[in-house]
């Protein structure tokens, strides 16, 4: 019993001691502020366990005159104080002052003499509108600044003295139109700079070059549209740099190239139309890759991530007309396991893109317009271990009878090993005004196996090659044409191409220039009829108008039949010729050739042809073949007698041989198409196949054709 009475007198004695303890804290804690040890990290990333002394949002307009002896945060955030005088009273071990959120417009008006401790200080979201020399003496050790999201427009070149051991510094959201690097003289042993989100007119040559320590650079929201080539010169060790929300139309590939340790790189939403051949290459430490977000980007063409020995992550996401990635784009990256290419307008990814990455672990192409046909057929050839993320959200969109259905459903067996060029809608837009003097480059880009070819065609009718300059254009070879110094006689439709073996298909842009365009040139439409056999009839159109595509229309009149079947075909504007081919014998067909305009008039015109005869045919190839006989014989005789009066005169022509040399061989004069039908002139125009330009150019004949 006695027992127990100890040990309920001992229970009541701690009870009464804690309690105590408990009401002296309580009295120590500042009225109305919360006091307890919380969890904190260091500048340095250490964790620790700081007394904190939170004062938070109570609308107070000093700092509470008593704080406890050992505070080491103290938290005086969303306040009403405009001043910070008397600091003789601060805990000597504080070392983290926040007074984010509050109503200070002078740094001055804060006293730092006695905070020497203090490794961080949180001024965001105050009023100061600049920093003079000096602003932060008395802060020996001090490790983090946040100034972000003030009015600071001036900065003085000695502002940072007395912060050697600076490590983090938020300069972002401010009104700074300068970087000037006598801000970073103090400060060398920075290893983070957040400077973005302010409206700096441009960046120089070594703005950063005192920073010999910066590991990490943020210059996001600060309207660049380029990087000078030295601007990173002797960052050795920067890791990371974030160009997040920038005006990039290229890439600042020159810039990039100088951060030899580069690891982390940050493009997302610029403005960059093309991801170009040696744009991201020979960069030798780079881990991550972001290209997300940009709401111009067309494609990455050949080559354009290449020899990054070290990257293991490609973000290539939320880019609405990113419709075509070339299948070498991606080479030379050994160790790369994660290719994120979800919800663009890509319709396709080439085999031989994955192919050529050979550590790759999974991947991304959901949510992307996917065309179900030859070239994404190796998806479900199960000769992959690529692990497909979110293959549910996988969809085809066309052609239309797998429209809707989910890729992996379709049977790689019901997909073609060939098919149809398909120029990406999103290359270029349907119209664009110009102004005089401008250069503009338009992109296109289509998917097809085999690999299509691309050209265009100028308002005039000129075909334009790739990596042939004429004048002032010039077409690359991946498809952009480029047009520079623009005038308005270049104003027109033009059209792009793009064809391989199995078909063809166009697009075109309508420009004008400074509003208007070149009147329209008075001239109907001509139809020549060319050659007429049994089976086949060569028919040409000629037409001043500036011609968007011609369509090429005939119908048979059979007579002891009721029905006419109807054909059709469509062409590029600079085709003007086409071999109606699987004809009836001794049939009247009737010939039509439409031709819209840029204009959207429509020339029509109409012709009607009889074809030959097999009895007219026959007797033809007798006389021919007749004629040949004849042609023969008389070319042996020829011969003879040639060698006859050769030898005769074998020692006239030993002693003139000079002379006779100069005077009897003769280049003959004739025209190629006067030895060869026009068929065969229009197969062997050029190095190019035109007849199977011509044929590409077929989008649709009806299945009943004879």
């Amino acid at each position: 019993m006695r027992d127990l009475f100890l040990s309920l007198h001992l229970l009541l004695g701690l009870a009464i001691a804690a309690h105590g303890h408990i009401t002296s804290k309580k009295v120590d804690c500042p009225h109305s502020c919360s006091c307890e040890i919380r969890p904190w990290f260091t500048p340095k990333s250490i964790y620790i366990e700081a007394l904190t002394v939170d004062c938070n949002a109570l609308d107070l307009y000093s700092v509470p005159d008593k704080l406890p002896a050992k505070t080491q945060v103290l938290l005086l955030q969303a306040n009403n104080i405009k001043e910070i005088k008397d600091t003789d009273q601060f805990p000597v071990h504080l070392t983290a002052l926040d007074l984010s959120q509050n109503n200070l417009s002078l740094i001055a008006n804060i006293n730092f003499t006695n905070m020497h401790q203090i490794l961080s200080v949180y001024l965001e979201e105050n009023k100061l509108t600049e920093l003079t020399t000096g602003s932060f003496t008395g802060l020996d050790n001090l490790q983090e600044l946040y100034i972000n999201h003030n009015l600071i427009s001036v900065i003085s070149p000695k502002a940072f003295a007395g912060v050697s051991n600076l490590l983090r510094l938020h300069l972002n959201s401010n009104r700074l139109q300068a970087i000037n690097s006598m801000w970073f003289e103090a400060i060398p042993n920075l290893e983070i700079l957040m400077i973005g989100e302010n409206p700096i007119i441009n960046i120089e040559d070594m703005n950063f070059k005192p920073l010999i320590n910066l590991r990490s650079l943020v210059l996001a929201g600060v309207n660049l549209t380029e990087m000078p080539d030295n601007a990173f010169l002797g960052l050795d060790k920067l890791e990371s740099i974030s160009f997040y929300d920038n005006k990039f139309i290229h890439v600042p590939s020159i810039c990039l190239q100088k951060v030899a340790n580069l690891k982390f790189l940050d493009l997302n939403k610029n403005p960059v139309r093309r991801i170009q051949r040696g744009d991201f290459s020979n960069l030798l430490h780079l881990k991550e890759l972001g290209i997300n977000n940009m709401p111009e980007l067309v494609s990455i063409d050949s080559l354009a991530i290449e020899n990054l020995p070290e990257l293991r992550k490609i973000e290539a996401t939320n880019n609405p007309k990113l419709a075509y990635i070339h299948p070498n784009a991606f080479y030379r990256l050994p160790k790369l396991e994660t290719l994120m290419l979800n919800s663009n307008s890509l319709s396709a990814i080439y085999r031989s893109t994955i192919e050529a990455l050979p550590n790759l672990k999974e991947i991304s192409i959901h949510s992307n317009p996917m065309r179900c046909d030859c070239v994404i057929r190796w998806i479900n050839m199960n000769k992959t271990s690529i692990r497909f993320m979110e293959p549910d959200s996988l969809f085809c969109v066309d052609p239309p009878e797998y429209q809707g259905l989910n890729v992996r459903q379709v049977h790689f067996r019901e997909m073609m090993e060939i098919c149809l060029p398909l120029i990406a809608p999103q290359s270029f837009p349907l119209d664009l005004d110009l102004n005089t003097g401008s250069t503009v480059s338009l992109h296109c880009r289509a998917t097809a196996e085999p690999e299509p070819e691309i050209y265009w065609i100028t308002p005039s009718g000129y075909k334009i090659l790739p990596n042939i300059a004429s004048g002032i254009f010039n077409v690359h070879p991946e498809g952009t044409l480029t047009i520079k110094n623009v005038s308005l006689s270049e104003a027109g439709l033009y059209t792009c191409v793009a064809k391989n073996l199995v078909g063809a298909d166009l697009k075109t842009i309508l420009i004008t220039v400074d509003g208007s365009f070149p009147g329209e040139v008075n001239g109907s439409l001509k139809i020549l009829i060319k050659e007429v056999q049994s089976n086949s009839v060569m028919v040409s159109w000629k037409s001043k108008s500036k011609i968007l595509k011609s369509s090429v229309q005939w119908t048979a009149y059979v007579k002891t039949e009721y029905t006419q079947i109807a054909h059709s075909v469509r062409m590029p504007s600079d085709i003007k010729q086409y071999n109606l081919t699987r004809l009836n014998p001794l049939t009247e067909y009737e010939i039509c050739i439409d031709a819209p305009n840029i204009y959207q008039h429509f020339e029509k015109q109409c012709i009607n042809v009889t074809t030959k005869g097999m009895n007219t045919m026959m007797k033809e190839h007798e006389f021919i073949n007749s004629a040949t006989i004849i042609i023969t014989l008389c070319c042996v005789f020829g011969i003879i007698a040639v060698a006859f009066i050769f030898n005769s005169t074998s020692s006239y022509v030993r002693n003139n041989s000079n002379k006779y040399t100069r005077n009897s061989i003769q280049i003959p004069v004739f025209a190629y198409n006067d030895l060869y039908p026009p068929l065969l002139s229009l197969w062997n125009a050029d190095k190019e196949d035109t007849a199977l330009e011509v044929k590409a150019t077929v989008i649709k004949v009806p299945t009943n054709s004879p």
